[in-house]
């Protein structure tokens, strides 16, 4: 709703009052129409003020609404009505004023900001566009180039930009209601003629054709192929090339298009699955968000390598107090120097200083005694891991929290190296960890919900998407990542060439292909990882086939390619070939090529043809069924935790919503069937057997994901 108030004697101040953001619902939409058209018609007013309550203007559109018919009246009249109006429209922005609610805005006549507030146009984000005169509005007023940037990123910016880039007449730290009421009293009885954005010529750059070429092409680079920032660049160019109304007519048609495709579905999904992932509940019943979490004001970083540095800036950019401990005293100076530089570009980044003073450094370990949380993140090795928090059990005071960084180890196992097994929990972060936004919280058998609970606040403080897990090898992420890297693999023996898989997988969306990430990560990492296994090396049982390890069909190709010094870009050579070593460009390498026929040849493989959608199929599938084996496990509580994982740490595209969702699009039961089909065919790889819960889930009809937990029904939960 709308309340609709007189003040100072002229002034018509009309509150948006639909907590918690101010949402242009139905109802809010009715009351802004009913008190325009009251102000507008009261002889007693000469000016209107338009605001929200509780110090946010308004965040937009209902998205909750976008899933059933629209009701109320529409907006695009609403805010036409408003600003052909007589009399002086000032928006009062406090808070926020996104999507719908910047685009009211652009519809007054005047906007006067807080210094504090942001704004925004991110439907972009949501596979939608601004479709309420935001693409025609915005770039008369600010340029199509600045347009452009924020319709295309859905980027928010503070006043002070907004201000910079001429979105509002006037910023101020004070009382913004009552500065833009005294503003409404100078310009009443002023024409607004020269204030209605949509009367406004585009402002024209005389190279018009080669600026929206070259958009199209960086949002077409960036997109991935999701189609929202392509129709974002369509409804500016109608901006610059169209007449206001018939702009407003090519705006409505894309809208149409983006509205109702699946790509929309897709990001709307994830929107909600990333508020999702934080409310979930222990076997106890205990969720983490009804246990209190402990305050958190010292940390302490055990082991400063790649993984260690980041979490330490992590830490810190939160105003944390941080004891950074690393015991090889040449890695401590290169850290101190990595730490600070990371902190200093952060800031920069933000137009502030580099937070003083909160990082200490040390070689010993007594440094964390007083923390009220540790964070290990020490070499990928369970004895060390038990070795290190052994001692931090004698070292630290009590209650302190020890948590392990680790990517798949027993977090349960380490905390019965401790005298305080309930007050240990996984926090495994992505790398770069300062940047990656992904943080899956492990609750071991014995986390208590206490625990759960402040390592789920403390990676909501440093801005990342917690999303709780259960204890089993690599977790979520890593455990479905295995049986996706294992058939890229047997691709490679079949006949696929590194660049065709990574093709259709990145032409699919994905932000990096298989073998080009394996390059990135290091292959070094992945063979440490399988000679630990026994899966290669000198702990191979004698008499093992080459290709079978337990009975199962095993790729021996990446030992190969190690074994020979390729690790990947630090090594200017792995599945790639580089200029030299820590290049990021990847080259087509011909040894590598010659080297796979070779191998073929001496094993008896005959190549054979691999298109893109069998490349798709074996991977993505294999995939997707660890992840209804791991919902079925309970080790995650729901298929929006697993999409939310791959959204957030493993580079899913957005659009496709994550690797669940997906399977629900294409079709559960062709899902089924494609995997029995390639079980069939390659019955030595146990893990292509489709899952029992993906058998019930089609036997029931294919319910879409939000009904998936009434089928699942789990007997036990690992959360």
């Amino acid at each position: 709703m709308a309340l609709y108030s007189r003040v100072s004697g002229s002034v018509a101040l009309i509150t948006l009052q639909n907590p918690p953001v101010n949402a242009l619902s139905a109802a809010v939409r009715q009351g802004i129409v009913d008190t325009v058209q009251r102000a507008l018609s009261d002889p007693k007013v000469k000016s209107v003020v338009i605001c929200g309550q509780n110090g946010k203007f308004c965040g937009g559109a209902d998205i909750k609404a976008f899933g059933g018919p629209m009701s109320g009246p529409p907006l695009v009249p609403m805010i036409h009505t408003l600003e052909a109006g007589h009399k002086p429209v000032v928006a009062a922005i406090e808070g926020i004023a996104f999507g719908g609610g910047l685009e009211l805005a652009l519809g007054c006549h005047y906007r006067i900001a807080h210094s504090k507030a942001r704004l925004g146009l991110p439907e972009v984000t949501l596979g939608l566009l601004p479709a309420a005169g935001g693409t025609q509005r915005l770039p008369r007023l600010i340029g199509v180039p600045a347009a452009l940037d924020l319709i295309t990123t859905g980027r928010h910016v503070t006043a002070a930009e907004a201000l910079k880039l001429g979105i509002v007449d006037q910023v101020t730290d004070h009382n913004t209601v009552e500065v833009a009421v005294k503003f409404a009293q100078s310009v009443a009885g002023q024409s607004v003629d020269a204030h209605r954005l949509s009367t406004w010529p585009c402002p024209s750059p005389p190279n018009l054709d080669a600026l929206f070429e070259g958009a199209m092409q960086k949002v077409r680079q960036s997109a991935r192929g999701a189609i929202a920032p392509v129709a974002c660049v369509q409804a500016v160019r109608a901006a610059a090339t169209l007449p206001y109304p018939q702009g407003m007519e090519r705006e409505s048609e894309l809208m149409a298009t983006l509205f109702s495709s699946g790509q929309a579905r897709a990001l709307q999904y994830c929107f909600f699955a990333q508020r999702a992932v934080g409310k979930w509940s222990l076997p106890s019943g205990a969720r983490w968000d009804t246990s209190e979490a402990r305050p958190v004001r010292k940390a302490a970083v055990i082991g400063l390598g790649t993984m260690g540095r980041g979490i330490t800036v992590a830490l810190a950019q939160t105003g944390m107090s941080v004891v950074a401990v690393e015991t090889q005293e040449r890695q401590l100076a290169e850290a101190k120097q990595a730490v600070s530089g990371m902190l200093e570009r952060g800031a920069q980044r933000c137009g502030a200083a580099p937070p003083p003073g909160l990082v200490h450094y040390s070689s010993n370990l007594q440094a964390a005694a007083e923390a009220d949380l540790v964070i290990e993140a020490v070499f990928e090795d369970m004895a060390l891991k038990e070795n290190v928090f052994q001692q931090l059990s004698a070292v630290c005071k009590p209650g302190t929290l020890l948590c392990t960084n680790t990517s798949g180890l027993d977090v349960d196992r380490l905390a019965s190296h401790t005298r305080n097994p309930q007050l240990v929990v996984g926090m495994h972060f992505f790398a770069p960890a300062h940047v990656m936004k992904l943080l899956e919280v492990v609750c071991g058998p014995r986390s208590s919900p206490e625990a759960v609970a402040t390592a789920m606040q403390l990676g909501k403080k440093m801005g990342k998407v917690s999303v709780a897990v259960g204890n089993c090898p690599g977790f979520v992420g890593n455990r479905m990542l295995k049986p996706y890297l294992e058939q890229a693999s047997f691709l490679l023996e079949e006949g696929a060439t590194p660049e065709l898989v990574d093709q259709a997988l990145e032409e699919f969306g994905m932000a990096m292909g298989v073998f080009r990430m394996s390059d990135l990560s290091g292959l070094d990492v992945g063979w440490r990882v399988r000679k630990e296994a026994g899966q290669t090396g000198p702990n191979v049982p004698p008499g093992q086939p080459e290709r079978m390890r337990q009975g199962r069909r095993y790729s021996p190709l990446a030992d190969f390619i190690c074994e020979r010094g390729r690790f990947g870009q630090k090594t200017g050579r792995g599945w790639y070939q580089y200029v030299k070593p820590g290049s990021r460009v990847a080259r087509s390498d011909p040894w590598l090529h010659s080297f796979l026929e070779e191998y073929r040849a001496r094993r008896g493989l005959v190549a054979r043809r691999i298109d893109h959608q069998e490349v798709l199929e074996r991977c993505f599938y294999a995939l997707i069924n660890e992840g209804f084996r791991i919902l079925d496990d309970g080790v995650a509580a729901g298929p929006e935790d697993i999409d939310a994982i791959y959204v957030f740490g493993y580079g899913w595209p957005r659009h496709r919503g994550g690797p669940m969702f997906y399977a629900g699009m294409v079709g559960l039961a062709g899902v089924l069937e494609r995997l029995e089909h390639y079980h069939q065919a390659h019955p030595d790889v146990p893990y292509l057997e489709p899952c029992s819960l993906l058998r019930r889930l089609v036997a029931a009809g294919s319910p879409p994901i939000q009904k998936w937990r009434e089928v699942i029904k789990r007997l036990r939960s690992q959360l």
